[in-house]
């Protein structure tokens, strides 16, 4: 309890500090709802111009879109810490004033700059996820409502352990390193579309590499009541999501073994 009254601390500092701003944060908040928007706006020229892509429709793509949108709209905003951890933490020295502290590093880190601007990003995720249930005229039954919480629950996992490694990789670089955003924002990009639009070994890398697919294309798939045009089972798309918390426990893994290697900086 402790561990967690720290962590609602240090969110409410955080946000507190971006109140004091309210028209910048606004403005933010607004730069990234726009951002977003131009992607919708990508995503409705491309149906608009061809009617479908290999029998995939315009609200199916948008449920895939949506669903991804709000898994890391949340994940950026929980994992800030770890995306500054070498330029504002190993670099400057603060890092060891964290593991003073009794309690868990990463909570402190995930506490650390809960940016409200993220809220733009899932906003348009939401509206998207509307548009979608209008124009796929999906059902939102209990299962399928149960069926979308735990994928976005694995997608924040999944996305919050990429950045977990990019932390991880800052304790022999100090500097993040730029395929980390291949990995966030690129797969961001990837997961709007279905997985069998893609070449099979990008299929592979999505599912076994970085588990994408796991978190949204078959949870979607069972949203849908779509049978997956690659032959997977039915009931994948149910427990499939559940690789992101697996993603998520290996990135920790990684990061102990980080945390093994920092030497501290030395003043």
């Amino acid at each position: 309890m402790g561990s967690l009254a720290l962590f609602s601390r240090l969110v409410g500092a955080s946000l507190s500090g971006q109140a004091r701003y309210p028209a910048s944060a606004l403005m933010l908040t607004l730069g990234q709802f726009l951002a977003t928007g131009i992607e919708v706006v990508a995503v409705w020229a491309l149906f608009h111009r061809f009617g479908d892509v290999q029998g995939w429709r315009i609200g199916e793509v948008a449920l895939f879109y949506g669903l991804v949108n709000c898994m890391f709209a949340i994940a950026d905003a929980l994992g800030r810490g770890f995306d500054v951890l070498g330029s504002e933490f190993l670099r400057t020295g603060a890092f060891d004033r964290l593991l003073l502290r009794p309690r868990p590093l990463a909570l402190q880190l995930m506490g650390h700059d809960l940016r409200i601007s993220r809220l733009g990003r899932l906003l348009q995720g939401l509206l998207v996820l509307a548009f979608a249930t209008t124009q796929a005229g999906i059902t939102w039954t209990p299962a399928a409502v149960a069926v979308a919480l735990l994928a976005i629950a694995g997608g924040v996992a999944l996305f919050l352990g990429i950045l977990v490694l990019q932390g991880t990789l800052s304790f022999w670089t100090v500097e993040s390193l730029e395929i980390a955003n291949v990995l966030t924002y690129g797969g961001v990009q990837a997961a709007q579309y279905p997985l069998a639009l893609y070449a099979r070994w990008f299929r592979a890398v999505l599912t076994f590499a970085v588990p994408l697919a796991c978190v949204a294309y078959y949870p979607a798939l069972v949203i849908l009541g779509k049978p997956d045009p690659l032959g997977a089972p039915d009931w994948l798309g149910m427990v499939s999501p559940l690789a992101g918390f697996a993603f998520l426990a290996a990135a920790f893994s990684a990061w102990r073994l980080g945390l093994r290697h920092y030497a501290s900086t030395g003043s």
